[in-house]
């Protein structure tokens, strides 16, 4: 038996409860974790609260990511002792995931916790921390320089948008922070930011194309938020996209990809091959800060998990917060 949060439907009953489970719920895998911290990311709210059909799976324990050890593997590639790190692949969703004391999975899911961060400051980054790398790679592969111009970041307070911007500033850039907590705009700035908007110069319905102003964006809100940064991006320039805080619907046009050669970048966190991951996790061990990364991080025991997944669905909460499942 090991302590987790078990997601059940019966009856047609929803229910997230913290529990003793038995390890005959782990689903089939040739590697077992004992899972030291995980974390809790907007689909993890979803999942626990169900206020979105994310599990397609029960009984389920949620948690997209978690960092530990090796417990057990019959997988050439780990052994025993090894620290490890997992996000995405569908764990949370459709096999069991990291909000507990223990985790069964596939060996080719994970990645080497890297040497410059302990299992918590790996869950600190997260999924949320990880896609926000993979954003800023798109960005720099598209040949987007600091010099070139300002950054937008949409959802600045949430996690990937945290990480963004502490990630951009250390490369150099110039970052605009797009908040709707305007009370938060001096602790963006602490994280780099340069300046702050409000949410709402973004989020209303805006015209087919707009005064050019970023060099690039990456945007965690989707919706009008998108199609508003995509009609103002600059010739050439680039948008990442990676989230629907704000609705999955897209109501934009064609104008700023066939007249300003705008590239629009879908980013995939979920199903990265392994090398894209890999690459991701050295760079977050270069270009992220620990300092800034503890300045956006809040620590939580796994008892609290439940309730705090509500609150972030209510925009309550800022940065990452890290699950320790030993408490």
């Amino acid at each position: 038996m090991f302590k987790g949060i078990l997601i059940t439907k019966d009856d047609g009953v929803y229910q997230a409860q913290l529990q003793d489970i038995d390890d005959a719920v782990l689903p089939e895998g040739d590697v077992t974790v004992g899972v030291e911290f995980s974390t809790l990311n907007y689909k993890d709210g979803l999942a626990i609260t169900g206020k979105s059909p994310v599990v397609r799976r029960f009984p389920m324990v949620p948690g997209i990511d978690f960092a530990g050890t090796v417990i057990d593997s019959s997988n050439a590639a780990w052994k025993a002792g090894d620290r490890v790190v997992l996000n995405g692949w569908g764990v949370g969703e459709t096999h069991c995931g990291g909000l507990a004391e223990k985790a069964r999975v596939k060996g080719e899911w994970l990645v080497p916790l890297p040497q410059s961060f302990t299992a918590c400051q790996a869950m600190a980054i997260g999924t949320a921390g990880y896609t926000a790398m993979l954003c800023v790679l798109a960005l720099e592969k598209h040949g987007i320089k600091p010099a070139d111009g300002e950054i937008l970041v949409t959802g600045a307070n949430g996690g990937v948008g945290s990480v963004a911007i502490a990630v951009l500033a250390k490369l150099g850039y110039t970052v605009v922070a797009s908040t709707g907590r305007a009370a938060e705009a001096e602790h963006l700035k602490a994280l780099g930011a340069s300046s702050v908007i409000e949410r709402s110069e973004l989020s209303a319905p805006g015209k087919p194309i707009g005064k050019e102003r970023w060099a690039g964006v990456i945007d965690t809100v989707g919706s009008h938020t998108l199609a508003n940064a995509c009609a103002t991006t600059r010739y050439r320039g680039a948008v990442a996209a990676c989230g629907l805080a704000g609705g999955m619907d897209f109501p934009a046009t064609v104008a700023p990809f066939i007249l300003r050669g705008v590239t629009l970048y879908g980013i995939d966190s979920v199903m990265a091959p392994l090398a894209v991951r890999q690459e991701a996790w050295e760079r977050l061990g270069r270009d992220l800060e620990i300092a800034r990364l503890d300045a956006i991080t809040r620590s939580i025991g796994l008892s609290e998990a439940i309730a705090v997944a509500a609150e972030l669905l209510e925009g309550k909460v800022r940065g990452r917060v890290v699950v320790d499942v030993s408490r």
